[in-house]
């Protein structure tokens, strides 16, 4: 599960006057980065959504947290400084896309890569801007389970239907067999998996459509744009990891297709709508009664045999995983942290598949109404339920509200705290 949470504000804000910047990012680069964004939105000017997404937008340096925002926020938290206006944000709070409500104004969220890299500077931000309007118009912010897509029969569904899908849009005559095929596969994958369809619905709408706007909005032709979105989607594909991560991917796709036919976006009413359903009905693709039923004929089509080859691969690979981590989290004393309304913050990359045991974070962020918590490695293992999560209690260590062990450290809300259970740690709310 997936649930957004926002904090109010109440810490005092550094200036940046008189702070030494080691940051890429001057004040006067920032300066040119807003003014290219704009330019950016400007040349869309409402035209995909309805709306020019150009807004209050904050870039952020998660090395040091300093803010250099496009304008003030209403309470003078910023600092107006070359332009541009600066602060810090406070380090209990997670840097994500997600908008934030900051000194009495909601901006959008952008952390800026370690090195300099304009384009993902760029789409970065239009990342950003996307989730505050789709938030400003009243779709608020998505909560979805799709770790069904971590099975290894989801697994080779959607990688059929992903090329099914790129065949589709690289293709000029027959894209609506191509398309047709993926659809099947799509719908083979749903029949089995009935009661997550309207999670990967939201997943693919909160970040698929993000996805397949800053991609297009910041490409400088058709042709580039289906060149980023297909090097995007060979990244996705090798992730060991589809759990919290294809949805970026698969909604693009699918809102391609539908850009391809002039699908007017500002239809989207919902959190929940089924883009797949949408681009069968504009392209008039009829469906078999039980996709199942002919799915595993045009499986021969889309290499199935090298799909299974790599997923036999992937499994290896989480045996031996398995192997070296097991004992960390299943035989050693772990503190454990119920998931009630978590707010993430991690690169799919660093997600790893560890069976029924769960999936591995390699380095995440996550806060929750008992903290903020940051693990690196060895990393946190989440329940494929998303109902708890459980890191190593080597190196406990405990300082008033302040938390850590090797690799972690947790702040502990002042109305929790953290009980011994035999060997392991669980945090309880205190009682009134």
């Amino acid at each position: 599960m997936k649930k957004w949470i926002y904090f109010t504000v109440f810490l005092l804000i550094v200036s940046c006057r008189g702070e030494k910047n080691d940051s890429y990012l001057t004040y006067g680069k920032a300066l040119h980065y807003f003014k290219s964004i704009e330019e950016i939105c400007n040349h869309d000017g409402g035209k995909l959504w309805g709306k020019n997404l150009y807004g209050p937008l904050m870039l952020i340096d998660r090395s040091n947290r300093r803010i250099i925002a496009n304008q003030p926020d209403a309470e003078g938290l910023l600092k107006e400084k070359e332009g541009v206006y600066t602060g810090y944000y406070p380090k209990e709070q997670i840097i994500n896309f997600s908008p934030v409500k900051f000194g009495g104004l909601t901006f959008a969220m952008s952390p800026i890569p370690q090195e300099e890299d304009e384009f993902r500077i760029k789409s970065g931000a239009i990342h950003g801007l996307f989730h505050r309007f789709r938030e400003m118009s009243g779709f608020g912010n998505a909560s979805y389970n799709t770790n069904n897509m971590d099975e290894k029969e989801a697994r080779l569904w959607i990688k059929l239907e992903w090329k099914a899908l790129k065949k589709a849009l690289e293709s000029e005559q027959d894209h609506n067999l191509a398309l047709r095929d993926a659809l099947i596969f799509r719908g083979s994958n749903r029949e089995l998996y009935q009661n997550f369809a309207e999670d990967e619905n939201r997943f693919e709408n909160y970040e698929g459509l993000a996805t397949f706007t800053y991609y297009l909005l910041c490409s400088s032709n058709l042709n580039d744009f289906r060149a980023k979105l297909f090097e995007n989607l060979d990244r996705v594909y090798s992730m060991q990891s589809y759990s919290r991560s294809y949805g970026f991917i698969d909604g693009a796709l699918y809102a391609a297709l539908l850009y391809n036919k002039g699908f007017d976006f500002r239809n989207i009413k919902t959190d929940n709508f089924d883009l797949g359903k949408a681009v069968r009905e504009l392209y008039n693709i009829e469906l078999p009664a039980i996709c199942r039923d002919v799915a595993g004929s045009l499986a021969v089509s889309y290499d199935i045999d090298e799909i299974k080859r790599e997923e036999e691969k992937r499994s290896e690979d989480i045996r031996e995983r398995m192997q070296k981590d097991i004992s960390t989290f299943t035989e050693n004393p772990v503190v454990f942290l119920e998931l009630q309304s978590p707010y993430f913050d991690f690169e799919p990359e660093d997600i790893h598949s560890l069976d029924t045991l769960g999936v591995l974070y390699s380095s995440m962020r996550v806060s929750d109404n008992w903290g903020k918590l940051t693990v690196e490695k060895p990393g946190c293992l989440v329940a494929n339920n998303f109902k708890y999560l459980r890191i190593s209690a080597k190196g406990f260590k405990v300082e008033k509200n302040k938390i850590s062990g090797d690799g972690w450290h947790l702040i502990l809300d002042r109305e929790w705290e953290l009980v011994p259970v035999d060997q392991n740690y669980l945090a309880k709310r205190l009682i009134p």
